[in-house]
């Protein structure tokens, strides 16, 4: 049985520890609740600085001004996400399903999130560093953890600052719910359609990605 969500802090103290200590002097950060935070405003500036110098094992994104830590990926999240490489390879090997990518996401580019894919012409990341812009990219895709802020960060969070960034489709693979759900249309910092499959459904990516995903697979990944 997977544990509640509820239950999981959001890194464990040993993490919060390091990367307090390779924080920059100016920036602050305190550890409540399970949660990490900082006690001064953070910059833009402030938290690329900070995401250079965290420690290999803490994943960082800024949302909404705000410092977030993204779950490291269990055996099913990576099972899952080869899965979805296996179909792009087949039905799109055109297009390269990066791993791990940093995006320039929100309104202004100023968030800066950390996707468990994009979706892109092969090559397109050839140049970029650690964030790139989002001009190019097809498809952003998550695959939900099992910690309590995974509702804020990829049901809520995600779509809006996608959206605001105008990636085309938001693919989230929600495994609390079994579900695919594609985000689609982002229009006035809004996805305008929102589709919610089942696993074992026949799901149609729209344009410019443009699969078809039979996801009976995924099943056997059921938590």
């Amino acid at each position: 049985m997977t544990p509640s969500t509820a239950e999981r802090p959001q890194m464990p103290i040993e993490d919060f520890e390091d990367l307090a200590a390779a924080a920059p002097e100016h920036v602050r950060l305190e550890f409540v609740d399970g949660r990490v935070r900082t006690r001064d405003p953070l910059s833009v500036e402030d938290f690329e600085e900070l995401d250079r110098r965290a420690p290999e094992t803490v994943r960082l994104e800024y949302v909404n001004g705000k410092l977030e830590v993204k779950a490291m990926p269990d055996g099913k999240h990576r099972s899952i996400y080869m899965w979805l490489v296996r179909q792009f390879l087949l039905h799109r090997p055109d297009l390269d399903l990066a791993p791990e990518s940093g995006v320039k996401a929100e309104a202004y580019r100023k968030g800066r999130a950390r996707t468990d894919a994009a979706l892109a012409p092969v090559d397109h990341f050839i140049d970029d560093g650690e964030w790139s812009d989002t001009a190019g990219i097809l498809m952003a895709l998550e695959i939900t953890s099992h910690d309590r802020d995974t509702n804020q960060r990829d049901r809520i969070d995600k779509p809006v600052g996608y959206a605001e960034a105008a990636i085309p489709v938001y693919l989230l693979v929600d495994r609390d719910n079994n579900t695919v759900v594609v985000y689609s249309e982002p229009k006035d910092s809004r996805y305008q359609r929102i589709d919610s499959y089942a696993w074992g459904a026949t799901v149609e990516l729209p344009p410019p990605v443009s699969i078809t995903l039979d996801t009976e697979p995924l099943k056997k990944y059921a938590d």
